[in-house]
């Protein structure tokens, strides 16, 4: 039902601000205004991504939780195509996202919405034993020469 909402109303946003803008500046103006927007908003999206892309990186590397990095990735991704979609009120939210601490925002208010589940963690409701590490599960060999290549130290046969 939102998202039909949003199909809906967001449109009819542009097109008044297009009649509006229009009407105080003329048409070739307001089209350049559109089109200095996108080229403004796609050098940002590069910055703020090649930003984002190293703090991801840097997590990698300290061993950190990289999930803010991806998610500010993420909303920068949807800020390049709200600033490739041509209007006034995309371009705006756009560029808003483009803004770290718009971004870190936003970050927060999903991130209350939705329950993040750690891989390895206890399932909701049960404690964790010692034995959440063990892993009970059946074998059978299959008989033969191991598949391709020679053979290795860490084979059988």
């Amino acid at each position: 039902m939102w998202l039909l909402l949003i199909f809906i109303v967001v449109p009819l946003i542009e097109i008044g601000l297009f009649i509006q803008v229009g009407g105080w500046i003329g048409l070739w103006p307001t089209l350049a205004m559109i089109l200095a927007m996108a080229l403004l908003g796609a050098w940002l999206v590069r910055r703020e991504g090649a930003r984002a892309f190293l703090d991801l990186r840097r997590s990698m590397t300290d061993l950190r939780d990289p999930t803010e990095s991806m998610a500010h990735g993420a909303l920068i991704l949807f800020a390049g195509v709200l600033l490739i979609t041509p209007g006034f009120f995309t371009d705006a939210m756009g560029l808003a996202l483009l803004i770290r601490p718009v971004r870190s925002l936003a970050v927060r208010v999903i991130g209350q919405r939705f329950r993040i589940v750690q891989m390895g963690a206890a399932a909701p409701g049960r404690a964790a034993t010692p034995d959440d590490d063990v892993i009970d599960a059946e074998y059978t060999e299959l008989g033969g020469k191991p598949l391709g290549g020679p053979r290795s130290g860490w084979t059988r046969h």
